[in-house]
């Protein structure tokens, strides 16, 4: 029995002392995991930081001398702060701006001659972006207003569905072997467009390193702050076009190899896609700026601050000593001194042309949500944020004094993840972050709502409570930490209500009934994943039982495609990789009882005929026809899904035993599936007509 004193402390510091498991069983926390926690908390509340000093230093004053453009540029990648922060009336994508004179959709922007990508869709010419930029007040399917007035996020114009992706795994016949923004901008637009779809949800865009190896995981970035260059369109940089024929050739011939690639189903090689186009990027850095181009650039590194310098820092510091900050030299290490290093030389060059990368992300992003309002959809593009980044990363070099060292952030064991979960990211100090005013919180929203519609918090309820593991523990040995959910919850409402762009929450998983409640009461939707919806008695959720209030969706990325459960594939390979509790021959036992039960749901609805067996792709279509007949205001459809493919993006509790995050769009029978090929796919169109149903009393 747990000693009650340590059970007082550790309520006190803010610990749980029992959780409740996916059973609904109480589980009672180890001393050992309570102590280590306390030790890690300290004992004392931490002190409140002292405010920063107004910029009495500031590293990329000096000049580098391999700027963009022409050598002697004397402006690096973060001018002092001015008014345009973020969200200013003067940076690029501000609310109801349309960018600089020479940012995205401009006569110089990224994509075709006059600056907009297509709205046509795959392989499509033409077609004109939308005038308002994203999170403008005259942008379709819109709510809340700027100020923060309303404390709730706001809530969908109507109920809409569309498609989700790793967009790492949608190539086209143009991308470098990776998914790209245009990739991404015509998606959207096609779906939009000809299938009447309202969004698309994307997995996140997080920054990795800024020399290989990369890491393939999207939900463990070296940044939660900016985006990958992975994702550039090389030919739709504007500087592009004014290469000459050689250096065309030659940029040419980096791409070839990785185009060929695109045709097969070998797994993505992200190393291989960032060398090529870092050698791409390099040579289109050399060509000199217009002097518009200059001043949307200057507007950007304004715009972005102290976040952007503090990334373009490491960056430059990360390619000198590894991108482990807390394996660096003591004077790297240390934020201040760490970032003077990088006021001259060829650090500051380095420092230079990744915040220069960071503007052109910028720049095409924008232009992904332009198209897709244009194409006619709701809500457009809808973000991704995960949880936490990497230990070693930017972001805890940046917030060294506010996250908690040997403590890595996870989920307690569950009906799919029966050993619990280790996300190796470190977690925010409920203290720190409070004495911090939440800023760093709020930022991060912010700054993903930018060139959205809409964003998706990945394990939201860590915004109330997270599971820390500590250091050299098993992750079903962790226990819940709780944060002030008021104010975490309130920084996400309040920058969703100021952008007028929607939240939704992941909440899967073990959650309390409250934490719900909380969240629908600040606008924030909740998740609803088909494979988990039962009844009390363990039957299908009925669609009338099913939350409004919701994105609904048949699966997640970490739950194989409806292919691979109708085959029993996603019990073998867990299996085969030593990821049950239960025999084999019990899990296939409980496998089969939940498909029994979901065709006996199907028929029930119509949706299938009596003492059917059906195939995947019949069975697929009838599974999103069911979400139509849900409330949900929202129906995700996995793109996976919809073309058939067999193999899971992510298996939970893996890493080099299973080729996670590396898996490109395939069929059933495991060919590549091109986003030109979409539009002929019957399976594709399927299941769109079946999600996009009449939904309820229709």
């Amino acid at each position: 029995m747990t000693d009650p004193e340590l059970i007082r402390r550790a309520e006190a510091a803010g610990i749980a002392h029992c959780y409740r498991d996916w059973r609904g069983n109480e589980v009672a926390v180890g001393e050992q995991t309570l102590m280590a926690i306390l030790t890690a908390l300290g004992d004392a509340p931490p002190a409140r930081p002292e405010p920063p000093a107004p910029h009495p230093f500031n590293p990329f004053d000096a000049e580098c001398p391999d700027g963009p453009g022409s050598p002697g540029d004397a402006e690096g990648p973060g001018d002092a702060e001015g008014p345009g922060g973020p969200g200013s009336a003067g940076g690029p994508g501000s609310p109801g701006g349309q960018g600089s004179a020479d940012g995205p959709g401009s006569a110089d922007g990224p994509g075709s001659a006059d600056g907009q990508w297509s709205a046509d869709g795959p392989g499509s010419p033409g077609g004109q972006g939308s005038a308002d930029g994203p999170g403008s007040a005259g942008g379709p399917g819109r709510a809340g207003g700027p100020g923060g007035a309303s404390l709730a996020a706001p809530a969908p114009a109507g109920r809409s569905w569309g498609f989700a992706v790793q967009l790492y795994s949608l190539r086209s016949r143009s991308s470098w072997g990776h998914g790209d923004l245009r990739d991404l901008a015509e998606l959207a637009a096609w779906s939009g467009r000809d299938l009447g779809a309202g969004f698309v949800l994307i997995n996140p865009l997080h920054a990795a390193e800024p020399l290989p190896p990369v890491s393939p995981s999207p939900y463990l970035p070296m940044t939660r702050r900016f985006i990958s260059p992975l994702y550039l369109r090389i030919e739709d940089v504007p500087e592009y076009r004014q290469l000459t024929e050689e250096q065309r050739e030659h940029i040419d011939e980096l791409a070839a190899p990785l185009r060929e690639r695109n045709a097969t189903s070998d797994l993505i090689e992200r190393d291989q896609v960032w060398i090529a186009k870092r050698a791409a990027l390099e040579i289109i850095y050399r060509v000199p700026l217009s002097d518009r181009r200059r001043a949307s650039f200057r507007r950007f590194r304004e715009r972005e601050g102290s976040d952007l310098r503090y990334w373009a820092a490491w960056c430059a510091l990360a390619e000198v000593n590894g991108p482990d900050w807390r394996s660096w030299p003591d004077e790297a290490r240390n934020l201040r001194s760490g970032k003077k290093m990088t006021a001259a030389g060829p650090l500051c060059a380095a420092a230079s042309f990744h915040a220069w990368l960071q503007w052109l992300a910028d720049e095409q992003l924008a232009s992904t949500q332009r198209a897709a309002l244009a194409a006619g959809m709701a809500v457009g593009i809808i973000h991704d944020l995960a949880v936490g980044a990497h230990p070693g990363g930017a972001d805890a070099w940046t917030h060294q004094d506010m996250i908690v060292a040997g403590m890595s952030v996870g989920a307690p064991p569950d009906g799919f993840n029966q050993l619990g979960q280790d996300w190796a990211q470190p977690p925010w100090h409920p203290g720190r972050l409070a004495a911090a005013g939440y800023r760093p919180l709020a930022g991060l929203f912010e700054a993903a709502l930018r060139h959205a519609g809409g964003l998706r918090v990945d394990h939201v309820m860590g915004l109330m409570r997270l599971w820390w593991v500590p250091q050299g523990m098993t992750p079903d040995r962790g226990a819940y930490v709780r944060y002030d959910h008021k104010a975490t919850v309130g920084a996400l409402a309040g920058r969703a209500a100021m952008a007028g762009e929607l939240a939704i929450g992941e909440d899967l998983g073990t959650v309390d009934p409250w934490i719900r409640d909380y969240l629908a009461e600040r606008g924030i939707l909740g998740t609803s994943m088909l494979w988990f919806a039962r009844e009390t008695d363990g039957t299908p959720l009925r669609p009338e039982h099913w939350r409004r209030h919701c994105m609904a969706t048949v699966g997640t990325h970490d739950v194989p495609p409806v292919t691979a459960f109708l085959t029993g594939e996603q019990v073998s390979v867990r299996a085969r990789l030593g990821l049950l509790k239960l025999t084999e021959e019990a899990e296939r036992s409980t496998a089969e009882l939940m498909l029994v039960r979901w065709r006996d749901a199907l028929v029930a609805e119509g949706l299938i005929p009596a003492a059917a067996r059906p195939g995947p792709a019949e069975f697929t279509v009838a599974l999103y026809a069911y979400l139509a007949r849900t409330p949900a205001q929202l129906i995700s459809v996995s793109l996976a899904d919809a073309v058939g493919d067999r193999r899971a993006q992510n298996l939970p509790g893996t890493s080099d035993e299973y080729p996670n995050w590396r898996i490109p769009l395939c069929d059933s029978g495991g060919r590549a599936v091109l986003l030109e090929s979409l539009p002929a796919l019957p399976l594709v169109r399927a299941v769109a007509a079946a999600a996009a149903g009449p939904g309820p009393g229709g």
